[in-house]
């Protein structure tokens, strides 16, 4: 049996990272050329004559005095980590296939669990509006989804209170292969929850295969095709070949989720999954991820510690 090229590739190892980014200067100097590519441009009034405030590693306009820095208006922000630890933290997230839990990126960076905490939503984040600004096309299979299991007593079923809805989709190219995923939280399983979710995540043009389940015709209401096969229910329908590969994600997601979190609550599940996207999204170069998610680190805007511990918003 051949090898699978894209499991076996080479990745980018941590000796890679620690020649490319094993310093503050090194991290401080690529941020500079992400954030200005073309020599410093003052925010303000766009000039590019500048000093350097070393002691507060400020940039200060010499035309208007408008002072900035290489973090601001980035996810960065007015962090108090040192720039190796961020992307320590990021090289770390980005390459482990099966996630990271938050206690051991607390124990990997040495920094407070709560600490931790925020820089894996930070990071997750970029993950998630990253992935949602890029919608599948062409084939895409979808599925209904729900995480988390009935309370003790309580009702079963879909009609669960403690179940978290979400819609899983997978593009496949023409030999078959899936390409790219998405899954994101809804509210209910609707055609109005449908038709939102698939005006932001589907192109027109796409063909759309899923289920009986009656909400997922509103694709159509996004100039997508729809083709509906019934599986009816019991083990053997997640056998059938046109769901294959969304079956298989879901599974994968799950049991990835479970084993390295133990516990996802229901308003952070969205960073989570898109998490998941991210890398299996970019998985045919893992040796480009880390250069580009800081390109779109330093395009995502701050994420204050008040909206990290707000409930996700729906995809």
């Amino acid at each position: 049996m051949p090898i699978n090229k894209i499991q076996f590739q080479a990745g980018y190892s941590l000796i890679n990272l620690f020649e490319d980014y094993g310093s503050e200067d090194k991290c401080e100097n690529i941020l500079f050329n992400l954030k200005w590519p073309e020599g410093f441009q003052c925010p303000h009034c766009k000039s590019e004559s500048y000093c350097k405030l070393h002691t507060r590693k400020v940039f200060q306009c010499n035309h208007c005095h408008h002072q900035t820095t290489l973090t601001s208006n980035t996810i960065f922000a007015s962090t108090k980590l040192p720039l190796t630890k961020w992307f320590l933290s990021i090289h770390l997230i980005t390459q482990s296939k099966t996630s990271l839990s938050i206690l051991e990126l607390k124990r990997q960076i040495g920094v407070s669990y709560k600490t931790a905490w925020k820089l894996k939503h930070k990071i997750m984040q970029v993950m998630k509006e990253r992935d949602d600004s890029s919608p599948l096309e062409g084939l895409v299979q979808i599925d209904d989804v729900y995480w988390g299991g009935e309370k003790h007593g309580g009702k079963r079923g879909r009609g669960s209170e403690n179940k978290t809805p979400f819609i899983a989709a997978v593009s496949i190219d023409e030999n078959g292969h899936p390409m790219k995923m998405n899954m994101n939280v809804v509210k209910s399983f609707t055609s109005e929850e449908v038709k939102r979710w698939s005006k932001k995540h589907l192109k027109s043009g796409s063909t759309v295969i899923s289920d009986g389940l009656s909400c997922f015709r509103a694709v159509t209401k996004s100039d997508c095709a729809h083709e509906r096969i019934v599986t009816g229910g019991g083990p053997t329908c997640v056998d059938i070949e046109e769901f294959k590969w969304v079956n298989t994600l879901i599974s994968n997601v799950k049991t990835a989720l479970a084993g390295t979190c133990h516990s996802v609550s229901p308003q952070h599940l969205p960073r989570y999954l898109g998490e998941f996207c991210y890398r299996f999204n970019r998985r045919f170069n893992l040796k480009d991820m880390m250069k580009r998610f800081i390109y779109v680190a330093v395009r995502t805007p701050p994420m204050p510690g008040k909206l990290l511990t707000m409930a996700g918003l729906y995809g």
